[in-house]
């Protein structure tokens, strides 16, 4: 039987780690050391967003970075474990469960809507206007407008 989204969260595998920077990721970052987080991490910064604001995955990337004494933080593993993290949130709606991880409040860089978290960008627009949020189309991408100025001050 297939593990359901919450068991996946929980999952560490053995992390946080933190490694050199070596292989094609030295010629993006340079030297220094990478974070691959654990899913529970990413989790953590996304519940902490409160309702009206917004977090960006560079900047849940950066505040792990920090906590860890890392150069920098795993974008794959970061935007894996986001997306693991929001169908859990979605699987516990399910069931029945009030308080969520509010996974509509972590943007993409730039201000873009996640189409791959559940519900599609038509829920997380549906969501995001809820809470205040102006949410626009820009070519076939949906942004929400002047972002920056909802950005949530946190720190781990």
């Amino acid at each position: 039987m297939p593990k359901s989204w919450s068991e996946k969260l929980k999952d560490a595998k053995g992390l946080p780690r933190v490694e050199p920077i070596c292989g094609p990721h030295k010629t993006r970052y340079g030297k220094g050391t990478m974070l691959i987080p654990a899913p529970l991490e990413v989790d953590e910064i996304m519940r902490k967003v409160p309702r009206g604001k917004l977090i960006t995955i560079n900047e849940i990337r950066s505040l792990l970075a920090t906590k860890h004494g890392a150069t920098i933080t795993c974008p794959i593993t970061t935007g894996i474990f986001a997306w693991i993290a929001a169908y859990a949130a979605d699987e516990a709606a399910s069931g029945g469960r009030k308080r969520i991880t509010p996974y509509w409040r972590t943007l993409k860089t730039g201000g873009h809507v996640n189409a791959k978290y559940p519900g599609g960008v038509a829920k997380l627009r549906k969501l995001l206007e809820a809470e205040g949020h102006r949410v626009v189309a820009r070519g076939k991408h949906l942004v929400v407008d002047d972002f920056e100025k909802s950005l949530a001050k946190l720190s781990v």
